[in-house]
């Protein structure tokens, strides 16, 4: 699934099967995405060159990416990767999230209680084709609650 930190909205999904990996599966996922993306917040589970380049072919060379290295990660051809590589390096990775906005991701991890408190946490077809059909039906009722109203937060001190 990727999610609209800001909007809060789902904007684009993806369903595979078990044996298919996250940087495998994101050619697919951004077709079904229209909008225009800035900025890219991910796990470390994307952290590759094919990401990088499947990301920059869809929105331009102008995408930031976010993705947290791994701990035993060396410069490669990407340097926006070879930054944040340098950044953690020099000043610790929790430096490097505050940084680089990070932390936002845990919005998205947010959306995706929301999704289970509000849907379910299984799909309730067997099929694949009709679970294809029910996340898609699942993510435009999402988005149009999100559309209602959200809440809005103000932190007291």
């Amino acid at each position: 699934m990727a999610f609209d930190p800001e909007t809060g909205d789902i904007a684009a999904t993806e369903l595979t099967t078990k044996h298919v990996a996250d940087e495998t599966a994101l050619p697919a996922l951004l077709t079904d995405m229209d909008a225009d993306v800035s900025r890219l917040l991910a796990d470390g589970a994307y952290d590759g060159q094919g990401v990088a380049d499947c990301l920059e072919d869809k929105f331009g060379h102008e995408v930031e990416i976010i993705i947290p290295p791994p701990k035993n990660a060396v410069h490669g051809k990407n340097a926006q990767r070879n930054h944040h590589i340098d950044v953690i390096a020099k000043n610790g990775r929790m430096s490097w999230q505050t940084k680089t906005g990070y932390n936002q991701r845990s919005r998205v991890e947010a959306q995706s209680g929301r999704w289970k408190q509000a849907i379910g946490d299984r799909l309730q077809a067997r099929d694949f084709d009709n679970q294809i059909a029910e996340v898609k039906i699942a993510s435009k009722a999402l988005n149009r609650m999100t559309g209602l109203g959200r809440a809005v937060y103000e932190r007291v001190v």
